[in-house]
């Protein structure tokens, strides 16, 4: 049940990133995915690390109670390969 459960988030979350490169929207994300495949990692990986700013944006919103924050999550964006979680404190 746990497997089938993160499964559905992830695909969710690779959703979301298909969305956004599609639409354009954020540009950043697009930019991100082509900054991190010209710094050699896979399209798999890139996709990998955008999901986990994705995550964490969602993450926080929920924790925190918070709208969702779009200068925070273009600043996470452009960060990568440096994780959200890396970046606090």
């Amino acid at each position: 049940m746990q497997k089938n459960h993160n499964q559905k988030i992830r695909k969710a979350i690779l959703e979301v990133i298909n969305n956004q490169i599609q639409d354009n929207n954020p540009p950043e994300t697009k930019q991100a995915l082509l900054r991190l495949q010209g710094q050699g990692l896979s399209q798999e990986e890139a996709l990998k690390l955008i999901g986990y700013v994705v995550a964490s944006e969602v993450f926080n919103v929920l924790k925190q109670n918070r709208p969702y924050d779009e200068g925070k999550y273009i600043s996470a964006l452009n960060a990568l390969p440096k994780l959200p979680w890396e970046q606090e404190g």
